[in-house]
């Protein structure tokens, strides 16, 4: 992945979250872009309720990482730091 590819799809990443970003306010939490790799691994924070919620898991999962890769394909998995 050359560094312009990389920084495309780290736009639409972050556009991505932007819009997922309502919902887990909703509930007291929010993410965080951190860190892209080259072979597709995002890396995000969970903030507020969504850092310590026994349910973290699965939101990032099935709904963070769901969602991501439903609009960027180049997207392999979404991971929590």
């Amino acid at each position: 992945m050359t560094d312009e590819q990389k920084a495309t799809i780290e736009r639409k990443v972050q556009n991505a979250l932007e819009q997922i970003r309502p919902y887990l306010q909703q509930d007291g939490g929010d993410v965080e872009y951190v860190d892209m790799t080259n072979e597709g691994v995002v890396m995000v924070r969970l903030q507020g309720h969504c850092g310590s919620c026994p349910h973290a898991m699965q939101t990032l999962k099935q709904g963070i990482e769901t969602a991501i890769k439903r609009v960027i394909p180049e997207v392999k998995s979404v991971e929590k730091v």
